[in-house]
């Protein structure tokens, strides 16, 4: 610990003490030391030397809480002062000792000279001759050190010094307060200024005992805003440091125990005081977080008087170098480049009230999301109807203000990203969903911090951390205290009101809602709306905020090409330039501000219109960039003109939608008008699936082999490697394996998942659907997918003939058709496409006779009125209509045509001369008609389809006379 130095001397002469060194670490008393050593890697060794041939008094000392019946001790008369003058005189300078008694309990008794040598002031006669202390009774001035210490306590006593002075010396006894009865009060009454005090002890580095003057509190004070490493007491009591708190208490040690300091009382926590200890050499706060012995601490951190952003920025000087407790710190964007840590990027759409989608000066997009704040979210469990379905924009509180906010402050606009974090993707758990990775950023405009912004409004809150969680917002101070200000004037989240209520009707494919409202949109002119979602280039969802409705609107007078496309059992490619028209829409008007005008609406109740965003028609913009043609409808707008300049203007520069464009030369050609034939060319499949709406699925003979090759190899494939079961996480719209009643395995697709038990699946090579488990599915192999071979079951509908609408008869043309065709090879020929599917003539593979004809002349279903010129001939083979409306069938009884099959319940011969009475004019018949009435409305459910029907357009044309009178 300390260096010695043997003095010279005859060896038959008394031994001389060893002269050793060392710095004083701590005065206990007036006649007690600690003396310690120079640290070396480490805290230095330390001991304690009392003072020899002298007392001073003893200073008082707390009862032991373990002890209910002891009481305090106060201070002996001159003790506080002996204290103080060796305090002052001693503390951190360099001395010499000698040791001349060792009791055989260690106690160690000696001299003690400041300085470096023997030569130095004698701390004990220097006491002495102050008054402070006195010789021990009993000792014998036999030796120079005694005799100098008797001529000094003489001395004191002449001159009244200390102790020796008149009285009892009662004003030096201290009167000590070791509790507050009201911490806070005694805080704030302090109002954060300096007060003097001496630091009596250090716990670790950041929590010590402080002797407040002039009033002897005696208080613990924990610096605010950090904390150190500490020891933790074990079972035994003994104590176990955590690494670098040893190093940290003796870093406080060394610079502030039993210095005079100043404190700032900024808070209180229970007994203890929260406060910055000031020092003439620095601030010991910032000292230990630069030197890497304390980290920040958020729950204090507030209260520094000095500003958070000091303590921040010392934390982050320890961490760069990787100091003591950071030495296996790594920043969480350390693995980043510098140009993706911080940019400038244009703000294209808010997704939620904490992330945004931005578009770099690559073109490329990015989400972001706001550091450390959560958007408002729906609390307790019965605050939602489960029958309706969640809308978080409308049925979240305080989400669209949020979002509102966002929108209006950012969309469009140039800000500032600077990477806090990257929050890795985590699984799905019981009660929180899967997150794919994020990017976690500060974002700021004109020197604003938006999620500060967000929070000091009460639209968003802080995130709680882990104190040992780095990845957090750079700012998260400023965060902290905006949440603050927001709770305690009541904003927004924080608000006791009731909480605003949007109550948003979503009329998009409504048609009944859309026919009610078109015509107060149209009277309107000019409406506001707020652009919410960009199906496609001309399709698009908007707000209107004074009508608080969703409407869905495509732009009229245009042809956009069309997107890509879920067809059942195929998807459909989109057109060429499809995309960049999206995009094109989505950059222009993606949840801005824009004005609508409705001219119509759709048949699915969609409107149509003209959109204008800051003065221009985006029917126009999308046509003038080549990403859009101008359809005929637009002649009758007062945009006709603008669209056609546009369109020759994109059609010179041949780009995009016209890159392929040559213009006709103008001749001079009488018109010859030719009349479409229709194109009969039947082709081989096979029907696999009969669908409740008449609908039906085949396959194309010509794939067959190939479809059992594949279905061959799959299932080897399966049975060599089979799935888990259950591993399998079923998602909407995926492909997927799935076993048949059969227990075989087959391609599917999963079209809706309402829990493990219940996945609805279609089988995409059949057309047939079921309800499985998820157990009974598994991930499709991608040898197997529908790249290597497309989806072999596809959709047609008869063409020529009108569905039923009455359930029962739909259900009796449902079986017949199974009956027949199912499981059979047929020839079809594609007549007409249509939105849902194309429709078809389907005949038999042996007779040629044709399916649809069968089912006409059966009398269960009706012929379909077809106004093209190539389809009369074949509508007038399947049957056409008399005056009466009926379908008579090419005037052959219902039960003798077609190959469909005989019905349920034949008709009797007496069927068709109720329908010739049915048929007849009132000539004699006013009595037998009244009779049938009766007759057909007593059996009107045995009859067949085409005879109810028959009987209800003649009752219709010819009401039935009253019987004679």
């Amino acid at each position: 610990m300390a260096s010695s130095a043997q003095s010279g001397g005859s060896s038959g002469g008394p031994a001389v003490p060893t002269v050793q060194r060392g710095i004083v670490k701590m005065v206990l008393s007036g006649c007690a030391i600690i003396v310690r050593g120079q640290p070396r890697g480490g805290p230095p060794p330390e001991r304690q030397i009392n003072l020899s041939n002298i007392r001073a008094g003893n200073l008082a000392r707390r009862a032991a809480a373990t002890q209910p019946d002891a009481k305090d001790t106060p201070d002996e008369p001159w003790a506080f002062p002996a204290r103080e003058f060796l305090r002052k005189k001693l503390i951190g300078k360099e001395v010499c000792f000698t040791i001349e008694n060792k009791t055989p309990q260690g106690r160690e008794y000696g001299m003690i000279y400041l300085g470096k040598d023997t030569n130095g002031e004698n701390i004990a006669e220097s006491l002495v001759a102050e008054g402070l202390a006195t010789r021990r009774e009993g000792m014998r001035a036999n030796n120079p050190e005694q005799n100098r210490l008797a001529e000094c306590e003489e001395q004191a006593k002449a001159a009244k010094k200390g102790m020796w002075s008149e009285g009892n010396g009662s004003h030096t006894i201290r009167d000590l307060k070791y509790t507050i009865e009201n911490p806070r009060h005694f805080v704030d009454s302090h109002h954060q200024k300096p007060v003097n005090a001496i630091i009596e002890h250090v716990r670790d580095g950041s929590v010590v005992r402080a002797l407040l003057l002039p009033d002897y509190y005696l208080v613990t004070v924990m610096l605010s805003g950090i904390k150190c490493p500490t020891f933790r007491r074990e079972a035994d009591g003994s104590e176990t440091p955590e690494p670098f708190a040893a190093e940290a208490k003796f870093f406080t040690e060394s610079r502030l125990l039993q210095r005079d300091v100043q404190i700032i009382l900024e808070s209180c926590h229970n007994q203890n005081i929260l406060g910055t200890i000031l020092h003439p050499n620095g601030n010991i706060t910032e000292l230990l977080l630069k030197e890497g012995f304390a980290r920040c601490v958020d729950w204090s951190i507030a209260v520094y008087t000095r500003g958070a952003e000091k303590l921040r920025a010392a934390e982050r000087f320890a961490k760069e170098r990787r100091l003591r407790i950071w030495r296996d710190y790594v920043a969480p964007t350390a693995n980043l480049d510098q140009k993706d840590k911080q940019f400038v990027a244009k703000v294209m759409q808010v997704l939620n009230a904490d992330a945004i989608v931005v578009k770099l000066n690559s073109g490329d997009y990015k989400t972001i999301h706001l550091s450390s704040i959560r958007p408002p979210r729906l609390e307790g469990e019965n605050t939602q109807d489960k029958n309706k379905k969640l809308r978080p924009l409308y049925d979240i509180p305080y989400m669209f203000e949020a979002r509102e906010f966002l929108r209006k402050k950012l969309i469009g606009k140039k800000v500032n990203v600077t990477v806090d974090y990257i929050r890795p993707a985590s699984p799905a758990t019981d009660t929180v969903p899967a997150f794919s990775e994020r990017t976690c950023a500060t974002v700021t405009i004109g020197g604003i911090n938006i999620a500060e912004a967000l929070v000091s409004k009460g639209l968003a809150t802080v995130i709680r951390y882990r104190q040992d969680d780095d990845q957090r917002s750079s700012h998260y101070d400023e965060l902290l205290a905006a949440e603050a200000r927001a709770i305690k004037n009541g904003k927004g989240l924080h608000s006791k009101k009731e909480v605003p209520i949007h109550r948003v009707a979503d009329i998009s494919g409504d048609t009944q809602k859309a026919k009610q409202f078109l015509p107060f949109l149209q009277r309107a002119g000019r409406s506001e709306a707020v652009v919410e979602y960009v199906f496609s280039g001309s399709r698009l969802k908007l707000y209107l905020p004074k009508e608080t409705c969703l409407i869905t609107f495509l732009l009229a007078g245009i042809e956009c090409p069309r997107g890509a496309r879920n067809l059942p059992g195929l998807v459909q490619e989109g057109e060429p330039f499809s995309e960049e028209a999206t995009l094109f829409t989505k950059e222009l008007v993606l949840q801005r501000e824009v004005e609508v005008e409705v001219e119509s609406m759709d048949k699915a109740g969609n409107f149509i219109g003209w959109l204008h965003i800051d003065g221009a028609n985006l029917s126009v913009l999308l046509v003038e960039h080549a990403l859009s043609k101008v359809h005929f409808t637009a002649e009758r707008s007062a945009y006709y003109k603008s669209l056609l300049s546009a369109e020759e203007a994109a059609k010179q520069k041949k780009e995009k939608v016209w890159a392929h464009y040559e213009e006709q030369p103008v001749e001079e050609l009488m018109p010859v008008l030719e009349e479409k034939e229709r194109s009969a060319s039947y082709k081989p499949v096979f029907v696999t699936e009969i669908t409740d709406d008449l609908h039906f699925y085949v396959q194309d003979v010509e794939t067959g082999t190939q479809l059992e090759k594949l279905m061959e190899s799959m299932r080897n494939d399966i049975a060599s490697h089979p799935p888990v079961e259950g591993s399998y996480d079923p998602r909407r719209g995926e492909f997927c394996i799935a076993k048949f009643v059969d227990g075989e395995w087959y391609r599917a697709r999963v079209e809706k998942v309402e829990s493990p038990a219940k996945v609805h699946v279609f089988y995409i090579d059949y057309g047939n659907r079921e309800i499985l488990p998820s157990t009974r599915l598994g991930t499709l192999p991608p040898a197997f997918s529908t790249r290597v071979l497309p989806a072999q079951a596809t959709e047609y509908a008869f063409a020529f003939i009108q569905v039923p609408q009455d359930e029962d008869a739909r259900t009796d043309a449902v079986d017949s058709v199974v009956r027949d065709i199912q499981n059979t090879q047929c020839l079809l020929n594609v007549e007409h496409l249509s939105a849902g599917c194309p429709h078809v003539t389907l005949q038999f593979a042996d007779s040629k006779g044709d399916v649809g004809l069968g089912l006409v002349k059966e009398g269960l279903v009706m012929v379909e009125v077809r106004k093209e010129k190539q389809f009369q001939k074949v509508v007038r083979a399947v049957g056409g209509r008399d005056k009466s409306g009926l379908c008579c069938g090419g005037g052959a009884t219902p039960a003798s045509q077609g190959r469909v099959g005989a019905p349920r319940e034949p008709v009797k011969e007496q069927g068709p001369t109720i329908l010739l009475l049915l048929q007849g004019k009132d000539n004699g018949f006013g009595f037998v008609g009244g009779f049938l009435k009766e007759l057909i409305t007593s059996q009107i459910n045995r009859l067949p389809v085409w005879l109810k029907t028959a009987a209800a357009n003649w009752s219709r044309k010819f009401p039935f006379a009253h019987p004679p009178r």
